[in-house]
């Protein structure tokens, strides 16, 4: 029985050739194949099964029972077609490079059962060429069949050997090289996808894999598709920055190239999401398209001719970091990428907040340009959907706003006459050199009709009133103090205010209603003063001629002390006062200075009086000088007399 059963294996599988009516299956690694096994009607109640040629010996794969090889677990079945068909068939997916060899389907077992012998070829994918350029972008078209559409899909990059790393795929994974510059689209109901990758980098050349695998990663017997891409180091695409910083209330300028052949295509700009790998949601676009929560601080800037556009983005907050595509609708390979980064910082550029006009008047808005910003072009623009208008500004001089700064710094303001309603909206004002934009600041004008004149809210006239309040305090301290220092002054004054007063009450008569009201409790308040202000008035001048009276008895005391202290010295030595009038002179300033000193002595008791006691003092000093000024004659003469030679008195 052995010796039978080898010989009819060596008849089957007579060596490594093909026989004659072998079937030869051609497939793709990772795809699916189907065997098909033809046999005849009385054995259509048999058991079907396929083999494989391992080495001399055939090993069974599957069979009509239920059996399945343990290396084609959940990959490989059995179909009978019906009984009115003599054929079965077996499928094969995820083709694996072992899977290649030699097959033998067969139903029946015995001599009278029906072969059919098949060769399987399973091809590794030949990895397609693909030249982009520096800075550039590349397109991976992953087309993979119906039968992986539901699997879950990725693209590596074979790194060395076998091992293939992952650069993204639909589970969320992503490579940290690939960060903001990746994107997945979404898979169609095929099975295919695609990834596209921008900002191209000489280190991003290599070997690349697409596949389908529950565990989005390169598994033996994955689908997949291969392409080897070369990076052109020598590029058409102008350098451009890659990362843009910019401060919390300020704004970025952010330059996208372009093909210059494409100077009429749709340009974009777009928000790159992280969390999902296949968006990045429109935001602007050169057809006038602002999405509505960017209005106001996103422009889109052309310049023909250059090959490049500036996006605009200002009033800055932190949820503005992150990464940002510009895209055109033509050339997909100009597609590059731009990261913004919010730093600490204070804007450059102070403008006011967001201020109101009024109809039919002039609104003046200033800007204050540093120093740094000394060389570049200053302007103002308003902004609207499709850019931002420029308008004529005024240069003012150099700005106070910076401490740190010389005359370099500018005020620059804008000027709109005759507001109108057209006149509300955004406005912003910027710096640039040639066709490069710098930083720019924003400022919302609203625009409302005049108030009319009786139509000030309570506050206002609470706040009109209380200056009322101080002048009035003010002026009952400053009655007060002229009735204490000056009552016959005071007295006069008040008689003029008195008729001041009736005149202005005869006038008031024909004011309105509210103010006669006003002045009613004016008079109220001056009538209650007044009577205080007279008794203090009454109070001082009592005071003032105590103190007077006072000062004459002090006065008449000092001439006493000054005849009293003339000794009969005096006398003897009258030929030297008569000699000599400078020494009397001097002795006489010298009394008068110490009886000066004994009065302001004596006057330091009140400091109140400042008038009437200089008058006391001074007609004082005027008798003590008369009285003695008549002694010194009368001494000078009696001297004279007393001597036989005539002398100068």
């Amino acid at each position: 029985m052995l010796l039978f059963v080898l010989t009819c294996l060596l008849a089957v599988f007579p060596g490594p050739g093909l026989l004659n009516d072998t079937k030869v299956y051609t497939v793709d690694l990772g795809r699916t194949v189907t065997i098909n096994c033809p046999f005849k009607t009385e054995n259509a109640q048999k058991r079907k099964s396929l083999y494989k040629q391992i080495g001399l010996y055939p090993v069974l794969v599957i069979d009509s029972s239920g059996y399945v090889n343990p290396n084609y677990t959940g990959r490989i079945r059995l179909d009978i077609q019906g009984t009115g068909q003599l054929l079965f068939s077996v499928v094969i997916n995820q083709l694996r490079l072992s899977d290649a060899g030699q097959y033998l389907c067969q139903a029946g077992d015995d001599s009278n059962s029906n072969k059919k012998n098949a060769d399987l070829q399973v091809l590794k994918p030949e990895p397609e060429l693909v030249y982009e350029d520096l800075r550039g972008s590349v397109t991976f078209h992953c087309a993979l069949g119906p039968e992986v559409a539901n699997v879950a899909k990725f693209l590596c990059r074979q790194s060395s050997g076998e091992n293939c790393d992952v650069v993204v795929n639909t589970l969320g994974k992503r490579a940290p090289a690939f960060e903001g510059r990746i994107l997945l689209n979404p898979q169609d109901k095929d099975g295919s996808f695609s990834v596209v990758i921008t900002g191209l980098r000489k280190e991003d050349a290599g070997r690349y894999l697409c596949g389908a695998h529950s565990d989005g990663q390169l598994q033996e017997g994955s689908p997949i598709q291969a392409w080897q891409l070369f990076v052109n180091e020598e590029s058409t695409i102008p350098r451009s920055p890659t990362v843009v910083k910019g401060v919390a209330g300020g704004s970025v300028a952010v330059l996208c190239p372009y093909n210059r052949k494409e100077s009429k295509s749709i340009k974009y700009w777009c928000l790159w999401e992280g969390a999902q790998n296949g968006r990045c949601p429109l935001l602007v676009d050169s057809e006038g398209w602002v999405k509505a929560q960017y209005e106001g601080r996103l422009s889109l800037l052309e310049e023909p001719g250059n090959g490049t556009f500036t996006v605009i983005l200002n009033q800055l907050t932190s949820r503005d970091a992150g990464f940002y595509w510009c895209l055109t609708n033509g050339d997909t390979l100009w597609r590059t990428t731009v990261e913004i980064k919010i730093i600490e910082g204070e804007p450059n550029l102070k403008v006011p907040g967001n201020v109101t006009a009024v109809l039919g008047e002039t609104l003046k808005v200033p800007c204050h340009f540093p120093c740094k910003f000394s060389s570049y072009e200053k302007y103002w623009c308003k902004w609207n959907n499709t850019g931002c208008q420029a308008l004529p500004s005024q240069d003012e001089g150099p700005s106070k706003a910076f401490v740190n700064c010389d005359e370099n710094s500018r005020l620059v303001s804008l000027t709109l006459n005759l507001v109108t309603r057209a006149d509300e909206g955004w406005y912003w004002c910027g710096v640039k050199q040639g066709h490069f934009y710098g930083e720019t600041a924003a400022v919302y004008v609203a625009v409302e009709e005049r108030k009319a004149a009786g139509s000030r809210d309570v506050s206002l006239a609470k706040a009109d009133a209380a200056p009322d309040e101080k002048v009035l305090d003010s002026g009952f301290r400053e009655i007060e103090n002229k009735a204490i220092q000056d009552p016959r002054l005071f007295a006069e004054e008040k008689a003029v205010a008195d008729t001041r007063d009736q005149a202005d009450g005869s006038r008031a008569s024909v004011d309105s209603g509210s103010s006669e009201e006003q002045g009613g409790s004016s008079r109220a308040l001056v009538s209650t003063l007044v009577p205080l202000g007279l008794v203090l008035a009454v109070g001082a001048v009592a005071v003032g001629v105590a103190r007077a009276r006072h000062r004459k008895n002090v006065d008449r005391v000092s001439i006493r002390s000054y005849r009293t202290d003339i000794s009969m010295s005096d006398f003897e030595n009258s030929r030297e006062f008569g000699a000599n009038d400078n020494m009397g002179a001097s002795s006489i300033t010298q009394e008068t200075s110490l009886g000066g000193k004994e009065e302001f002595v004596a006057t330091t008791e009140s400091t109140t009086e400042t008038k009437e006691p200089k008058k006391a003092k001074r007609s004082s000093k005027e008798e003590a000088e008369m009285a003695y000024k008549d002694f010194l004659l009368q001494s000078s003469t009696v001297a004279a007399e007393a001597q036989d030679g005539p002398q100068e008195a």
